[in-house]
């Protein structure tokens, strides 16, 4: 069994061995031990998806739309799923890598031990997504993109760029932001009870307070 641990949560990971995963070119919404390399799926149309114990490598899924089904113990590297559109999905034990999710929306995803590493998400818009499990960003692009309605607690995000990022809504208790800037964040404070911060951070936070209860700070 795999593990990985970020701030004070241990991730399972997919534990694949190269030699169990058959060659897989065309697009199915039924990949089971599948090695898929460079394949050209942009915009393509998966229904009730039932992905397990396979490896995406270089996968072009752009523009495509997910109606869901679950993703299971795969691993997912430098797959593009720019403006890609998921809902209902559920994602275990999946470790995402290099991938490009610019402009996504993901609605009603649930994610239970993901690991997103290094990881594009700017301008994408999560709405409705529910951690049930482990769940860590590691040194990945948050900018200008939109959580609404989300609970993620205990969620550890490290190193990521959150410049513009809009909480709306969310409920992120006991989740770890420490090593992120937090400048230009856009978050209602509601939105940020219970994160644990590192002391460098409490200027940011309280710029964040200054803006949502309008405080006119003057000179003498």
């Amino acid at each position: 069994m795999q593990t990985r641990s970020v701030g004070g949560v241990s991730i399972l990971l997919p534990d694949l061995d190269p030699r169990d995963l058959d060659a897989v070119t065309e697009q199915s919404n039924d990949l089971q031990e599948a090695y898929v390399d460079g394949a050209g799926w942009a915009r393509a149309r998966l229904d009730e998806v039932r992905w397990q114990s396979s490896r995406l490598v270089g996968v072009d899924l752009g523009e495509s739309v997910w109606e869901g089904g679950r993703v299971f113990g795969c691993e997912l590297d430098r797959v593009d799923l720019s403006g890609a559109e998921l809902s209902g999905l559920t994602v275990e034990r999946c470790a995402l890598s290099g991938c490009k999710l610019t402009g996504a929306r993901l609605s009603g995803v649930t994610l239970k031990d993901v690991l997103f590493e290094g990881c594009r998400f700017d301008y994408a818009a999560l709405r409705l997504a529910v951690a049930t499990g482990a769940v860590a960003f590691v040194d990945c692009v948050l900018t200008n993109a939109t959580w609404t309605s989300c609970r993620l607690p205990n969620a550890v995000l490290r190193s990521c760029k959150l410049m513009g990022l809009e909480l709306d809504g969310c409920h992120l208790r006991g989740a770890d932001l420490r090593g992120n800037d937090l400048a230009g964040l856009k978050a209602g404070l509601p939105n940020l009870a219970g994160v644990t911060l590192a002391p460098d951070q409490l200027p940011d936070l309280a710029d964040l307070a200054v803006t949502e209860l309008g405080v006119t700070v003057e000179s003498r």
